[in-house]
Parts: structure tokens; sequence; C-alpha cells
């Protein structure tokens, strides 16, 4: 039986002001569904309303903006998925066994409040299958609690976009809160690369976490390695 993984997207277009647009950073999309296809694992988007899924500008002019994205860009197959996601109440968290939370900053308003990506991600994760995020992914997780009550993220060592890396992309003004902070107020023990914006990522048992956009493909190759 092929691995099966959940991509988790956003669908929230702008920031609380509506002149400054973003959505969903494709390339942290797309290098990771690569790797996950090399490795024939099954893929699956959902997104916390279902439907549509925007596309955040910058990510579209950026470095990282390379051929895995602009493939994805050119194939109306791929950018059909994107129009059409799932929502939390039509996946079952059993058919399963990782769940990929994508970032780019539209996630910040709509990840950390869903119930059902909440619900989806403690059952795949209570019984050993693998959480992992990339970048601002990890806004998913803030307020996941497990069974027990306890924040999911408590005592666990994880990475995911630093506030350094807000103020570099001069966005430190129009993101609604800071994630790394709000992190460790949860318990987590952050973790950054020395650099920005250089691939990082870090792996605590199920748990997967890569720290900016440049990092999504080892996270995914991490997360295929914790499935092996």
């Amino acid at each position: 039986m092929a691995k099966r993984i959940l991509n988790v997207v956003t669908n929230v277009g702008h920031y609380d002001d509506p002149s400054h647009p973003t959505g969903l950073w494709l390339s942290e999309l797309t290098h990771a569904w690569q790797v996950f296809e090399e490795h024939g694992f099954e893929q699956t988007l959902v997104s916390p309303a279902g439907g549509a899924v925007p596309l955040e500008p910058r990510a579209l002019k950026f470095p990282s903006y390379e051929k895995t994205a602009k493939a994805w860009r050119a194939d109306p197959a791929r950018m059909a998925l994107l129009e059409d996601t799932a929502s939390p109440d039509q996946i079952v968290a059993a058919d399963y066994d990782a769940i990929y939370f994508t970032g780019g900053h539209g996630v910040m308003y709509d990840f950390p409040d869903s119930e059902g990506l909440q619900r989806i991600t403690r059952e795949i994760f209570e019984r050993g299958g693998v959480v992992s995020s990339v970048c601002h992914g990890y806004c998913g997780l803030l307020n996941t609690r497990l069974s027990d009550g306890s924040h999911l993220v408590a005592g666990r060592t994880m990475t995911g976009f630093a506030w350094t890396e807000e103020v570099l992309a001069r966005v430190d003004k129009l993101v609604p809160y800071n994630g790394e902070e709000e992190l460790k107020k949860r318990g987590a023990d952050y973790r950054k690369a020395t650099l920005p914006f250089v691939s990082y990522a870090v792996v605590d048992g199920n748990l997967v976490t890569g720290q900016n956009p440049a990092s999504a493909k080892e996270t995914a190759t991490k997360v295929a390695a914790a499935l092996a």
C-alpha cells in the first residue's frame, strides 16, 4: 500500500490590509509534492474552508520559484487541484500516514483555529503518523491539543519562519502576530538556522518541521525518511 500524504494549504488571499495580497507560497507545496511523488506517495490537498487557494504573488518572483513551481503553473491539471481542495470534514484522518502544512502568510489567519485541521492532526500524531510543516505552516500546530489537553508542540524541538526573517522580508508590520513567539509561549523548543533564508529542518520523533521556503525539499525528504 502506498503511503498517503495530506497537504494543507490556505484559503486566505490578503493580510488584514486587503491592499496587501498573500496566499500559498507555491514552491513550499511543489518542492514537497515532487519529493512525495518520487516516493510513490498518494497525495491530497485540503484547506480550512475547502475550495480555491490563492497564490502569494511574491513567491512567484522569488529565487525559490523555480522549475517545480513553474511546471505546476504550466499544468492545467495541477492548477485545477488548487481550485477545488477538500475541506477538513471530508477527510478521514485514518486514511493518511502524514500531514504536511505548507506556508505563505495567509496561513497565519486560517490555520490556527481550524478545529477540523486540529482533529486530523491530533489523530494522525497520536497513532504515530508524521505531522510536518514548513515555514508559516507551523501556525497550523499552534492551537492543536492532544487528547490529554496538552499542546502538541509543548516540549517539542521544532522550527518555522523566524521573526528575523519577517523583519528582513519587510512584513513584520503586516503580520497579525509573531509566530515564533507564539510557538515558544506554547512550550516549543524553537530552533533556527544561523543564517536567515537557508534550508533548515528539524526532526523530533514523528514531528518534522522546516524553517522557510528554502527548507521545503529538505523537510519533505525527512518526512519520507520518517515514513520509510
